[in-house]
């Protein structure tokens, strides 16, 4: 019988509920130009908004994008989740009404000019996207936007995650399967925008990589040497370690009467 202490060391299950996952995003954020790209292409889509009354950030984490967001809106509907989270989203985001429901669930009081969901899908069962996708658009306003974001399928990242996992994450399948059922009052597009993660030695690479994985229920958690081995294979650099981590934006337009 094999001793537990000879085994080789595992990635880490996170609980995307935990203090632990906010550290681990925390790192990644430390080293990518993911969120500045984002909110790049946010501030676009604020722009061609006819009014701003509303905002809900449906999933919003620890508010940092709520909070940039919220000024630019008459009020602020944050829903989340997780207890940890919502503390410090309050904190940063006193102004906004914090919702701790899911989406599934959760009933804002108003509808939304924009309403964003940004790389919440990943920890839904993919037959649930689209009644989710729906019952987001059900809270925007005419004129308005709901905007979901993800990770590209063929990003460095999400190639790490399908090589190690299997899973593959696609809105353009959905955004496809919004307009086959939503008709005139809609207009759908996606656009893809490009974003790295830089990191200059293996052990942030291996903390980051594990995050990453962590975006999918791990039935068998890989062996962390064969992860280590895979990033040196692929995207080891002379100063370090860089993967894409490209997002895509899949953006519909509600042009019909408010509901």
């Amino acid at each position: 019988m094999t001793d537990r202490n000879d085994e080789p060391p595992i990635v880490h299950i996170i609980d995307p509920m935990s203090a632990a996952y906010d550290a681990a995003f925390t790192t990644f954020l430390a080293h990518t130009d993911q969120k500045i790209r984002a909110r790049e292409e946010l501030a676009r889509v604020v722009g061609r908004l006819p009014r701003h009354r509303a905002l809900i950030d449906a999933g919003a984490w620890t508010g940092e994008t709520t909070a940039w967001l919220a000024p630019m809106f008459d009020r602020t509907i944050a829903i989340e989740p997780n207890e940890h989270m919502r503390t410090e989203l309050a904190r940063r985001c006193p102004e906004a009404t914090v919702l701790g429901e899911d989406i599934a669930v959760a009933e804002p009081d108003v509808p939304a000019d924009l309403v964003l969901c940004a790389h919440v899908l990943y920890y839904l069962p993919q037959p649930s996207w689209l009644p989710q996708l729906q019952r987001l658009a059900s809270w925007t306003a005419e004129g308005g936007f709901t905007v979901v974001v993800l990770q590209n399928p063929d990003s460095d990242c999400m190639r790490l995650l399908r090589r190690f996992t299997g899973h593959r994450y696609d809105l353009d399948a959905l955004g496809r399967a919004f307009a086959a059922t939503a008709g005139a009052e809609w207009d759908v597009g996606i656009s893809t925008d490009p974003a790295f993660i830089t990191m200059p030695d293996l052990d942030t690479a291996l903390t980051i990589a594990q995050f990453m994985l962590n975006v999918t229920p791990l039935a068998h958690a890989p062996v962390m040497d064969e992860v280590a081995a895979y990033l040196d294979e692929h995207f080891r650099t002379p100063e370090g370690y860089r993967l894409s981590c490209d997002q895509d934006f899949l953006e519909l337009q509600h042009n019909g009467p408010d509901e």
